[in-house]
Parts: C-alpha cells; sequence; structure tokens
C-alpha cells in the first residue's frame, strides 16, 4: 500500500451523527466531544429550539423551522456511517424513535450512551 503524503487523501474517519432531545443538548455537547476525540467526523443537531434566538423568536417562526431541522436531520443520518443515540437515564423521545427507525431502514449500525 503507498505510504500517505501531505498531497495524498487519508483515508476518511467514520462520521457518527448523534441523535436525541435537544433537552439534552449538554450531554449532546458531550458525546460530540467524546466521538471527536475518538477521530470520528460528528454531525449533530445545529439548533436547539428550547433556547431563545431570533430566527425562532416567534411560535409562527419555530412551526416553520421544525420540519425543516427534522428532514435536515435524516438527511444527516444518510451520510453517516453508525448513529449514536444520546440517551440519558435510558429515555428516548418520539423524534429519535422515528430517527432510529429511519437509521434501521439504512442498515446503519445504533449506539445509545445509556
Amino acid at each position: 500500500m503507498p505510504s500517505q503524503t501531505a498531497d495524498s487523501p487519508a483515508a476518511r474517519p467514520p462520521i457518527v451523527v448523534l441523535c436525541g432531545l435537544t433537552r439534552y443538548w449538554e450531554q449532546l455537547a458531550e458525546a460530540a466531544l467524546y466521538e471527536t476525540a475518538a477521530d470520528r467526523i460528528v454531525l449533530a443537531p445545529g439548533c436547539n429550539l428550547k433556547q431563545p434566538h431570533p430566527l425562532w423568536a416567534t411560535p409562527a417562526q419555530a412551526d416553520r423551522l421544525k420540519p425543516v431541522l427534522d428532514d435536515l436531520h435524516l438527511r444527516k443520518i444518510d451520510l453517516a456511517d453508525e448513529v449514536l443515540v444520546v440517551n440519558p437515564d435510558g429515555y428516548i423521545g418520539d423524534s429519535t424513535r422515528r430517527e432510529i427507525a429511519y437509521a434501521h431502514r439504512l442498515r446503519k449500525p445504533v449506539r445509545y450512551t445509556h
């Protein structure tokens, strides 16, 4: 096998997507830290609608954004090699269940933090 040089592409690290409730935002961030330190590319929820922000300041804005974010997260699962469910105390909500089922349909490995 040829040796890798600065000009040659490196083998791509595995891509892991984090799934879980945004109420566990700190745990999601901690999981992203550990996965990154384990040499994995991390895809994660990019917005926490439970924290105030001008993009979703009104209920109408939040209602328009939620389905966009839900679909975007499924596209992240499409890109990922595996799924890590961040589920403190074993809790899994409805959206996360849907994401797990989607990952299983794609035959993606699914791991759980708890």
